[in-house]
């Protein structure tokens, strides 16, 4: 059984948990192709959450450590299968990531909501009507979800929080939050995004500050779900 982890450094805490797991498999105690515990149990071993087992597990299947089958649970891999890649490159933890996306857009949408011109507004419905056309196309929607991020961001007419908001999001081209959407988007979570997106737009066009705050951080967090529990559920 796993020790419960030590919270004694500032690294990410998936990262911790990464190297209890693989000192675990290189200690023989799960050997190639044998099956780890379910990731509830690891989280109780470990006196962690589960979403951040699942980061973890993420950042060990891109190393190599562990292979995700899914609908049949995660696998421990041979030590000779590892790629050369440590921890520290892989990114934030995603599920951090939407909080601080969600803190700090929060704050954008109500500057932009005091700002929203038609020209701006109209820019925004463009930015929706092509990112439905990609998800009919079976396109990736994902450059006009980001210009969308960016064009709330330009309205505050800040560019610090414009640069920002970017930055932000670009993380998700981080090897594990890259991997974590691999295994978590689809038609269905775009579409959803979308309405998402929709409820942002009519709370701007309707200059309600309260509206358009609450279905920004709605979407984030309905983003943030979507990684875990369509993740959760394919592993199980």
């Amino acid at each position: 059984m796993l020790d419960p982890l030590k919270q004694v450094d500032n690294r990410r805490l998936y990262q911790q948990i990464a190297d209890q797991i693989r000192a675990y498999i290189d200690k023989g105690n799960y050997t190639a192709g044998m099956r780890l515990p379910p990731e509830r149990d690891l989280a109780q071993q470990l006196g962690v959450s589960r979403p951040s087992v699942r980061e973890a597990l993420i950042a060990l299947e891109i190393e190599g450590s562990v292979e995700v089958r899914m609908g049949a649970g995660v696998y421990a891999c041979n030590q000779a299968q590892r790629k050369p890649q440590a921890l520290a490159t892989m990114g934030e933890s995603p599920i951090e990531l939407m909080q601080a996306r969600a803190a700090i857009e929060g704050t954008v949408v109500m500057m932009a909501c005091g700002k929203a011109t038609p020209e701006a507004l109209q820019a925004l419905r463009q930015i929706l009507d092509d990112m439905l056309a990609a998800i009919a196309q079976n396109r990736s929607p994902l450059p006009f979800d980001r210009q969308f991020h960016q064009a709330l961001a330009a309205m505050t007419g800040n560019a610090v929080l414009e640069r920002l908001v970017g930055e932000l999001f670009d993380e998700r081209h981080s090897p594990i939050a890259a991997r974590l959407s691999a295994h978590s988007e689809s038609g269905q979570t775009w579409a959803a995004a979308l309405q998402e997106h929709e409820a942002i737009l009519r709370a701007l066009e309707n200059r309600d500050v309260l509206a358009a705050q609450t279905a920004l951080r709605m979407h984030l967090l309905a983003s943030e779900q979507r990684w875990v529990e369509n993740n959760r559920r394919e592993w199980s």
